[in-house]
Parts: structure tokens; C-alpha cells; sequence
């Protein structure tokens, strides 16, 4: 049986840069629409109009059974929600998954956004340092792959860095990662292999070379890392009813450095407290 590589050659990394872009673009355009009042389905439709201005298309509305362009995933809800009529409230914490493909690439991108609450400043206090935690951990393992030899030196760079960072700040409560949801090979399709973990594993994994791009994602939750799925079959919340947060970002290692395909910097401002300098793909 034919199997692809893992890695690609400079030629089909240069093909990614652009459906990455294409995904930062969407979420880019979905961002300042994360308010009170707003719909998820709003949400949804933003991200598709920029998609299809930039001649690309919704890649998760290629995943079987899946008609949306995006997951908004809101509180408890950790990834995978399905966009409806959900009203956004003061408070919320929401996160957004985008994906496009484009001339036959992929690109695949998270954010997670908290809703001003004025009148309840210690629950965005707590939801925003969730964030922060996630986002951080997700920057760490990215930073990993200018050094690591193997994949799991990316899964023990975000566990330590989430570690590191001992209980909140605020809430006093420990974080939880995600076990049974990874980061992953990315490419012709949105999903590939290797399987990237966020969480140090016994086996050292795929090798780290030029040629592997991936989607760095980890999920973190504000309590117990157990989930179950909703009634829809899509959407993961967690069992205790702690927030969830989900960042994510596409990057490519190449013979020059690394360089994250979904910011539009290449990912320097959120390397920089690493001391890592990503390089364009060329």
C-alpha cells in the first residue's frame, strides 16, 4: 500500500504558505465580532466570506458529516462545537477553530477569546489566565521544534510550560490537558500523521527535520481534563464543568529554521520570550 511521507519537500511547503494565511485572514476577520450579542452562526459566516474572497475553501466542511466552516466552543465546551444560535453573553470564553484549503493545501488555526464582563471581573480574570496558560503552552511547543530531535519533546515542552506555571494565579485551581484530543500532521489533508501529543509520552516519536508541518494544539481546561461528547456527536465539554481553551497553529520546519503558517509574522512575536527567530519559507 502507497504511503506518503510525513515530510514534504521545500516545494510543497512553499504551496502551504498561502492557506495558512488564508485561515489567519478568517480569524483575523472573526475576532472583533467575539461580543456580547453576536451568534456563533455569525461567527461562522464571517469566516467563510473571507475564505471564499481568497478563492479557497472551508476545509472542515470537507470533514464527513460537517456542514459549518468553524467550531466555536464556548466555557465548558473545549472543541468541536457547532455553530447555531447560540447569543455570545458577557463572560464568555470562546474559542474558535478555522481550517482552508487552498489549491489543494491546508491550513488550520485556533484562538480563544474572553468577552468583557464588567460586572464580574474575577471570571474573566480567571478565563483570561486560562487562556494566557493554553496560548503560552502552545508557543512553547512551538518553539520546541527549533531544537527537538523528536516529537515528544513538543509534547513535554507544553506539559512543562503549563506545569511551570503551577495553579492559577487567580482561581487557585490546577489546569488540565486534554488526553484524548492532539495536534497532528498537516498538509493535503487537514489531518494527518504524526500525531502530536501535549503531554510528555514514553515513546520519543517521529524524528524533527525539515520538511514536518504540524498543527500545534493544545487543549487545556480550568479543572478535570475528562470529556464527554454532547448530544450533537460533535461537541467536547468537560465533565466537571470547568472552562476550556483552545489554541492552535500550523508550522513548518525547513532546512533554514521554522515558521508558523497561520500568523501572519511567522509566529516572531509569540516566539520571541522563547529566543527563537522564525525564517520564511523560500
Amino acid at each position: 500500500m502507497f504511503r506518503r511521507s510525513i515530510y514534504k519537500t521545500p516545494a510543497q511547503l512553499r504551496s502551504m504558505v498561502e492557506p495558512g494565511l488564508i485561515t489567519a485572514a478568517a480569524l483575523d476577520a472573526v475576532r472583533p465580532l467575539i461580543r456580547p450579542g453576536v451568534t456563533t452562526l455569525e461567527l461562522d459566516a464571517e469566516a467563510n466570506r473571507v475564505i471564499l474572497a481568497r478563492g479557497a475553501e472551508s476545509n472542515f466542511q470537507l470533514v464527513r458529516g460537517y456542514h459549518h466552516t468553524i467550531c466555536v466552543s464556548v466555557n465548558e465546551q473545549v472543541v468541536h462545537g457547532i455553530p447555531g444560535d447560540l447569543v455570545l453573553q458577557p463572560g464568555d470564553i470562546v474559542s474558535v477553530d478555522c481550517g482552508a484549503q487552498y489549491q489543494g493545501w491546508n491550513g488550520d488555526s485556533a484562538i480563544t477569546v474572553v468577552v468583557p464582563d464588567e460586572t464580574r471581573p474575577d471570571v474573566v480574570a480567571n478565563r483570561e489566565e486560562l487562556s494566557r496558560v493554553t496560548e503560552g503552552s502552545m508557543w512553547a511547543g512551538i518553539a520546541a521544534m527549533a531544537t527537538a530531535s523528536h516529537l515528544g519533546d513538543l509534547g513535554a515542552a507544553i506539559q512543562g510550560y503549563i506545569e511551570a506555571q503551577g495553579p492559577s494565579a487567580v482561581s487557585g485551581e490546577t489546569y488540565g490537558i486534554l488526553r484524548e484530543y492532539v495536534g497532528h500532521g498537516i498538509g493535503r489533508k487537514m489531518h494527518e500523521a504524526p500525531s502530536v501529543f501535549n503531554y510528555r509520552t514514553p515513546d520519543p516519536g517521529a524524528e524533527v527535520k525539515p520538511g514536518l508541518v504540524l498543527a500545534i494544539e493544545p487543549m487545556v481546561t480550568a479543572g478535570g481534563e475528562e470529556t464527554f461528547i454532547e448530544d450533537d456527536d460533535w461537541t467536547v465539554s468537560t465533565v466537571d464543568g470547568s472552562d476550556g481553551s483552545h489554541w492552535e497553529h500550523s508550522v513548518a520546519v525547513h532546512e533554514n529554521g521554522l515558521w508558523v503558517l497561520t500568523a501572519p509574522d511567522g509566529g516572531a512575536a509569540g516566539l520571541a520570550p522563547f529566543g527563537v527567530t522564525p525564517v520564511p519559507v523560500a
